[in-house]
């Protein structure tokens, strides 16, 4: 409440009798600490002190204005606001604060209200401590240096700060420490380590179970808002599902402020957050996060006010011209064309027409056949390994290395003959140039692929057991009755439709088929042992 005291100067003061109408500013920032000096109390104890002993003349106290916890280096403070709005209503024409510090840390806010805003609106200013300013007593010190000085050092310390302050989550967060107010949905703050992370578990429940919906079950957002009864938004399950925590991950420095000035928080690229691996027990498996992402990278449109996501969405090609294939519905049936021929040109590509109910039934039957053929090569690699001896080379690779050696070879020697070239005078400079950087294109790629069939060559001497996850993809889904978008995302990369009504589905994992194939081709002498053993 308003406090009312008249001086108890001498009537004959030369201090003109004006009321003061008493703001007393108190700031407490994070950085102080615990530092009982610098306590909102302590301050509060000074300003009143002061008030009550030392100032001169007629006043009234209208309130405290305290911003605890706040930096001094923007003025956009709520008791510093509400204080600006009472300086502008003329409900305050007097601002008393501990020191210069308490209201400014930024040079150049202290030079706009001292020297601009307090007298546009006649208002008195006044610090305790040094320098000590008092801008209707001794107007003439705001002109000085010291005070721009003092302001200017106050500024500078809170750079050094805040680049301190920095430097040390930048550590933490280097280190794959948490730093952050609140653990994140399914894990709580380590009692005794507030920098560690442990799971809750009745949360990380409630986690495993949007991961295995999401991914088991219709691919869809929306639906997990339904199943939690509108209690989850779309965007928290969808952020949720893309938060890498989850998987012992720790991701910090996605946003910044812009600088110790302004407090403006901006998206960091990703290439420089900090990414620490196994910092905290997982909730869920890579495999798992790995196919939910995926799921995410997938065409998910729905029809306009429509929740559910397309089972096919992002799957179907046109096996002619490679585009998408858009969905329509027609006298109760939902159909898929070609986009190229239904939105730009009928001369570019033809309809492509697939019919969804047939599409459905055809890829599940594609998949349980697949399934059965993987159940028939599992049989067949126990047997082979239960041979003495299992040839582990390949043939196919060995083969195919040595033909993409010689063709390095050989553009290595271009490229040693090309100098040569153009020193000769059979090219010119700029022909030399551009043949030389094409050359080393191919060399590159061709490199990659060298290093990419020895990695093949040395999976493959390791021999191929039953636990092989190319089988183990398709042997969890023995009993499949029907598809869900998880289970595309898992096994198919792409499902091709042509103009002949014919279904063209590319499994993933083609590499590891074409190596299971290449084993069992290369033991076959192995594999007639053990059938004459056991016949």
């Amino acid at each position: 409440m308003a406090r009312i005291r008249k001086s108890q100067t001498d009537e004959k003061s030369t201090v003109k009798k004006i009321v003061w109408y008493i703001a007393l500013y108190i700031r407490l920032s994070k950085d102080d600490g615990n530092d009982e000096s610098l306590s909102v109390t302590n301050q509060k104890k000074i300003l009143a002190e002061y008030v009550e002993k030392f100032f001169q003349g007629e006043y009234v106290i209208i309130d405290y204005y305290v911003d605890d916890g706040r930096t001094g280096t923007d003025y956009d403070r709520p008791d510093f606001q509400r204080l600006i709005q009472d300086v502008e209503s003329g409900k305050v024409n007097c601002v008393i604060c501990k020191n210069l510090a308490r209201a400014f840390r930024n040079y150049s806010d202290q030079g706009y209200f001292i020297e601009s805003f307090f007298p546009l609106h006649g208002t008195r200013f006044i610090t305790l401590g040094d320098p000590k300013v008092d801008t209707y007593l001794n107007p003439e010190a705001v002109s000085g240096m010291e005070v721009p000085i003092n302001g200017l050092m106050n500024d500078r310390f809170a750079a050094q700060t805040s680049n301190s302050v920095r430097r040390t989550f930048d550590n933490k967060r280097r280190n794959g420490e948490f730093i952050g107010a609140f653990a994140p949905y399914g894990y709580e703050k380590h009692p005794t380590d507030k920098n560690a992370l442990v799971i809750d578990e009745e949360a990380a429940q409630v986690v495993r179970d949007i991961f295995q919906w999401f991914v088991y079950g219709d691919g869809s957002t929306e639906t997990l808002v339904d199943e939690n009864d509108g209690l989850w938004m779309g965007t928290s399950v969808s952020r949720l599902l893309k938060n890498k925590v989850y998987m012992g991950t720790m991701v910090q420095g996605k946003q910044r402020v812009i600088s110790y000035k302004v407090h403006d928080m901006v998206n960091v690229p990703e290439e420089d957050w900090f990414q620490v691996n196994n910092t905290h027990e997982a909730i869920i498996s890579l495999e798992l996060f790995e196919k939910a992402q995926e799921l995410h990278a997938k065409d998910t449109r729905t029809a306009p006010g429509k929740t559910e996501t397309y089972l096919f969405s992002g799957f179907l090609k046109c096996a002619d011209c490679g585009k998408s294939m858009t969905r329509r519905a027609s006298n109760g049936f939902v159909y898929y064309n070609c986009s190229t021929y239904k939105r730009k040109s009928k001369d570019k590509c033809t309809k492509h027409t697939m019919r969804l109910d047939v599409l459905e039934k055809t890829v599940l039957l594609v998949i349980q056949k697949q399934i059965e053929l993987v159940e028939s090569l599992e049989e067949v690699l126990n047997n082979i390994n239960q041979a003495p001896v299992v040839q582990t080379k390949s043939t196919r690779l060995e083969h195919l290395l040595k033909l993409r050696e010689q063709e390095l070879e050989k553009i290595e020697d271009l490229i040693s003959g090309l100098y040569m070239d153009w020193k000769n005078g059979d090219i010119t400079r700029e022909q030399y140039r551009k043949m030389k950087e094409k050359f080393e294109q191919q060399e590159e790629q061709l490199k990659e692929v060298i290093e990419h069939i020895r990695g093949e060559i040395g999976t493959m001497e390791q021999g191929i057991t039953s636990d092989d996850p190319y089988l183990q993809a398709f042997l969890k889904h023995k009993n499949i009755q029907e598809l869900s978008q998880g289970l595309l995302v898992e096994l198919v990369k792409t499902i091709l439709i042509h103009e002949n009504g014919e279904i063209t589905v590319q499994f993933k994992l083609e590499n590891q088929y074409k190596r299971m194939i290449d084993f069992i081709e290369n033991n076959k002498y192995s594999l007639t042992v053990v059938e004459n053993k056991v016949g």
